[in-house]
């Protein structure tokens, strides 16, 4: 009973990873332009790495007594007033709050 049971759980389980991972593969090839993304179009400001530049440093240290919220609004909107354009063209609200989160995090780099 136990290897049937055993092989009805892998099968089950190959089937449902089957299903996901299409969807999960097009997430992470995003999130993999996100960091390019930031890592070049936004560090052509920022620095490369970061840590300042035309704009302010992008770390954790810098960034963690903003309110997420407002963050977000920068990257969709932008700054009138200053060089900082909006990137709601590019970036969806939530791909906006991907960035947020990772960049209080430490950023990655790409891959």
């Amino acid at each position: 009973m136990r290897p049937l049971f055993f092989a009805a759980s892998v099968l089950f389980a190959a089937q449902a990873a089957a299903d996901v991972t299409p969807l999960r593969q097009k997430e992470l090839a995003r999130q993999q332009e996100l960091v390019r993304l930031v890592r070049h179009d936004c560090g052509s400001c920022h620095g490369l790495t970061l840590l300042g530049g035309l704009g302010p440093a992008l770390l954790p240290a810098n960034l963690r007594d903003k309110p997420k919220e407002s963050l977000v609004a920068t990257i969709l909107f932008g700054r009138p007033g200053t060089p900082m354009p909006p990137w709601r063209e590019f970036v969806t609200e939530a791909e906006a709050e991907w960035i947020v989160e990772r960049l209080l995090q430490d950023f990655p780099n790409e891959p």
